[in-house]
């Protein structure tokens, strides 16, 4: 028998293919025989073959990026196409403080110098804060005033000298976990030179010329950075004997997150370099420490990669601004972007943005500035571009759990279990993002293997929205929910947290009544001693069942419920699986859910007849008002009263 096999990766299987061949061979009689010289002799051939194999099979994986598994190799893929991985982001705060010179000062100017600036202390852990570059006040009436970036780390300097004798000289970066951001080069003729050149780092080679004095860089080995000159056609090139000087802030990302407190260790100086020791205030923090990040992970240099190639450096496709911003922005979890011809109504000439950073709910109007400078070198001319905050569409469970007593001993155990269980699903990957999709039939199978003593559950879904209510002032307001809402005949599709109207006393709620089947009517009530309803505002609004969305018409409220002026609005949403919908960031919200268990006395044998089971509807309640810890509970009665009870109109 010929020996054709090549493809065997199991050890046992490449032993048979072995014996086979032996069979074939009339001079070779022991080799089926374990313990033999020549059965030895196989196990050491196919353990060499199985080992071979193996590490072909690998280095055939790590040859392309889908499939390499070695930091190393993915950026080294990545650099095929020009694509530069996010380095460790250092926490950025800002503040502001003040040096006293006195009155009749002659000192025109203080300087900060580059280096440890503050030290930070945020939940017993200490912190370094630096400045990247020198930074010049000028002193007016006796006071120079500093309004500064700081960012957390250690604040580093490395000196490269130019050998022409060496034909493959390297300038890499000794350290990793360097933030590139605030990485500045300089160059001077030789190491006892007085004078340097500032260069500047690019991200392309579009414009630069033979005297460009400009620098790229790329990460290599071990997360560490290195920096590469022109050739002198591209760039200009290094001399033989250059001394280039690398400063650079190495950082602990996220870890410097929320440092607020400040106290000064830096170094001042005057216009004539004399040290400056006294007038110096308390530092005020502007904002708190933010944006602190990891470097980029694999997962997302896979994703980018190929999207910013594709992108060629520019911005004219919605794709291209989601590839490009997590490149000058790396504190971006999820990115959307939507033309303006798909807005409502549409506004053509723009491009509307939303970003989900890693750290809080929404960026800053400082960060939304700089994005827009930034995304100017990118953007077709003509194109206006846009921030709007992310909305959160989330997603709530009402579900009851059927268990078998006999199986499981604390019923709170249980619930706490289902609830760790669902809390890790609300964090995967189908979920919290733009575009994400609660998948029904995913919590059903969580929920009933979560343990055996699990015998079904049946689970009714919620989709929330939260209004942010101006208190000050008479308002309009719309709540897209991007989702369908079930529209039962009855009414009160819709449920909100209570709330204070200007002109009436008392707590005021959003219900809705049957107009037809796309279309319903949004008013106000609120609910009298008894429970009966008492509307006070019979046209507030329409309700859209037919794309999911609530229009509120001019209305003052006064004070919310809720904390920070929220107003939560819920509805049934038609279909169990929930979609993000253009700038809608879809969230399972598993602490406001609630899980319930009920004893499955069929299964115990309690009642195997099941005359005395208690079934759950599995429909939602019909409250007139959302659930929530204040609610009174005086309030829970059902939608099947005729809703045109009591009415009180407030006209505006």
């Amino acid at each position: 028998m010929a020996f054709t096999q090549y493809t065997n990766l199991d050890f046992e299987e490449i032993k048979v293919s072995l014996r086979e061949y032996l069979r074939a061979n009339s001079d070779f009689t022991d080799f089926d025989f374990e313990g033999s010289n020549l059965s030895i002799l196989i196990d050491t051939l196919a353990y060499n073959t199985y080992t071979t194999a193996y590490n072909t099979n690998m280095v055939a994986n790590e040859a392309f990026i889908d499939s390499a598994t070695l930091r190393e190799n993915v950026v080294a893929l990545a650099r095929n196409v020009g694509y530069v991985p996010s380095s460790r982001a250092a926490a950025t705060a800002n503040v502001t403080f003040t040096v006293d010179l006195g009155a009749g000062t002659t000192r025109s100017s203080v300087t900060l110098k580059a280096g440890l600036f503050a030290l930070g202390d945020f939940e017993n852990t200490n912190y370094t804060f630096c400045v990247p570059e020198d930074i010049i006040s000028p002193v007016n009436d006796g006071f120079a005033q500093f309004t500064i970036d700081i960012k957390q780390g250690t604040f580093l300097t490395k000196q490269f000298i130019v050998d022409n004798g060496q034909p493959n000289q390297r300038f890499i970066i000794p350290n990793a976990y360097v933030d590139t951001s605030t990485l500045k080069v300089n160059v001077k003729d030789t190491i006892s030179s007085t004078s340097q050149t500032v260069y500047s780092q690019i991200d392309n080679i579009v414009g630069i010329t033979t005297f460009s004095e400009t620098y790229l860089i790329q990460e290599v080995q071990d997360e560490k950075y290195e920096i590469l000159f022109g050739d002198g056609v591209l760039g200009k090139k290094l001399s033989n004997n250059n001394c280039v000087t690398a400063t650079y802030i190495v950082s602990d990302g996220p870890g410097g997150n929320g440092v607020s407190a400040f106290s000064f260790a830096g170094k001042l100086v005057d216009n004539d370099g004399g040290l400056i020791t006294t007038g110096i205030s308390d530092i005020i923090t502007n904002e708190p420490a933010r944006n602190g990040a990891n470097i980029e992970s694999l997962d997302t240099v896979r994703n980018l990669s190929t999207r910013i190639y594709s992108a060629q450096h520019r911005a004219v496709t919605t794709n291209d601004y989601e590839a490009i911003i997590p490149t000058i922005f790396p504190n971006a979890e999820s990115v959307i972007a939507y033309g303006g011809e798909d807005s409502s109504p549409p506004q053509f000439g723009k491009v509307f943005l939303s970003i989900k950073p890693k750290n809080g709910r929404f960026i800053s109007d400082f960060d939304k500035r700089q994005l827009i400078s930034k995304l100017k070198s990118y953007s077709v001319a003509g194109i206006r571009q846009e921030f709007v905050d992310l909305k959160y569409l989330y997603i709530e469970l009402d579900s009851t759990v059927y268990y078998n007593s006999n199986v499981v001993g604390n019923v709170n155990d249980l619930k706490s279990t289902i609830r760790n269980s669902l809390e890790t699903y609300s964090k995967s990957a189908d979920l919290n993002k733009f575009g994400g999709r609660f998948k029904y039939s995913k919590i059903i199978k969580i929920i009933d293997e979560t343990n055996p003593a699990v015998t079904s559950n049946i689970t009714k879904i919620i989709i929330r929205r939260n209004l942010d209510v101006d208190t000050d002032n008479f308002a309009q307001y719309e709540l897209c929910y991007g989702n369908r809402f079930h529209n039962r005949r009855e009414g009160y599709n819709i449920k909100s947290t209570g709330f204070t109207l200007d002109g009436v006393l008392g707590t005021c709620y959003f219900g809705d009544s049957y107009i037809d089947e796309k279309t319903g009517q949004l008013f106000v009530f609120r609910l009298s001693n008894t429970g009966e309803v008492e509307k006070v505002v019979n046209n507030a609004g329409t309700v859209k069942y037919d794309i999911g969305e609530i229009l509120i018409d001019t209305i003052r409220i006064l004070s919310t419920d809720k904390d920070d002026n929220i107003v939560e609005i819920e509805a049934i949403p038609e279909s169990n699986d929930i979609i993000g919908l253009k700038d809608l960031y879809v969230q399972l919200s598993i602490p406001d859910s609630d899980i319930g268990c009920v004893e499955d006395t069929i299964s115990t044998g309690a009642d195997s007849s099941g005359a005395n089971f208690i079934s759950t509807s599995s429909f939602s309640d019909g409250d007139y008002i959302r659930k929530t810890d204040s609610a009174p509970t005086s309030s829970r009665y059902t939608s099947t009263r005729d809703i045109s009870s009591t009415s009180t109109d407030v006209s505006y």
